[in-house]
């Protein structure tokens, strides 16, 4: 998300975070030269499932997701029937609604009608009744939010049990992660230390943001509003289980929970730095 970019983390090569050939089903390569460092768990469990030589190292925070409906949209359980527009098949909102429908009961694939338009385009969609809900995160909940379009349904960072979780988590190759720790400790060390950067300071967070294209605003009410001083608190393993059987009732995986969480979880330097690094 954009949050995280360019709050003193460094850019890292292909090697770290996937194997270049990967899809990720956000449509973006794991490894490619973008620095793709983190991401919603979720997409990354499926690509686990599919056996992509993933590992997760650690989460980062909670609470960037928000769900945004018209007046026909109340909860939840109200998306059965309806028009959800993401920006493709298989990015995070598109797989985080899919996982919020199955927790309440809604087949994602047969009851709910996606539709993908691009971001900017889905803002407008909204704001017309033309859809009835999209899956936002930042800027888009703080832009919906500055423009009175729609109203919050879910909260990522207020409503359980999504509040309870990570949502975004560092993922790298495991080829790399074995065959050089060190690295891959200061890599995690760099993105931890950054989330902290913004809980600490957020207003300079925000102008980084600022400087790289992004409203400052925006971008300071999610330093604000997003639990980045909290990465300590959330259990990694217990996100991974939570999303893996969300997933698995959407049809999204076959695999069960401990067979994602023995297959692809290393939680070692994330313990260390939970330990090492102040609060």
């Amino acid at each position: 998300m954009p949050a995280q970019r360019g709050a003193g983390v460094p850019s890292l090569s292909g090697r770290f975070w996937g194997s270049g050939g990967a899809s990720h089903p956000g449509g973006r390569a794991v490894g490619d030269r973008r620095g793709r460092r983190m991401a919603f768990i979720a997409p990354y469990i499926i690509q686990v499932d599919a056996g992509l030589p993933l590992v997760f190292l650690g989460g980062v925070h909670a609470g960037c997701f928000e769900l945004f409906g018209t007046e026909r949209v109340k909860a939840i359980r109200d998306l059965k029937g309806k028009t959800v527009a993401v920006p493709e098949l298989g990015s995070a909102q598109h797989v985080f609604v899919a996982a919020m429908a199955a927790y309440v009961g809604i087949d994602p694939n047969r009851d709910i009608n996606f539709v993908t338009h691009p971001v900017s385009d889905s803002l407008q969609l909204l704001a017309e009744r033309k859809v009835d809900a999209l899956m936002g995160l930042p800027p888009v909940p703080q832009e919906l939010r500055d423009k009175k379009i729609g109203r919050v349904i879910v909260s990522s960072g207020l409503d359980r049990p999504w509040s309870q979780y990570f949502c975004c988590i560092v993922a790298a190759n495991q080829e790399f992660v074995r065959k050089h720790p060190v690295a891959t400790k200061r890599a995690l060390r760099a993105i931890l230390k950054a989330t902290q950067f913004c809980a600490v300071e957020p207003e300079r967070a925000a102008q980084l943001m600022a400087d790289k294209g992004y409203c400052y605003d925006y971008s300071l009410q999610t330093m604000k509003e997003i639990a980045y001083a909290r990465w300590r608190d959330y259990d990694a393993e217990d996100t991974i289980r939570f999303y893996s059987l969300r997933l698995r009732e959407a049809g999204m995986i076959k695999s069960t929970p401990n067979k994602i969480i023995a297959q692809g979880t290393d939680w070692r330097f994330f313990n260390q730095l939970k330990r090492e690094l102040k609060g």
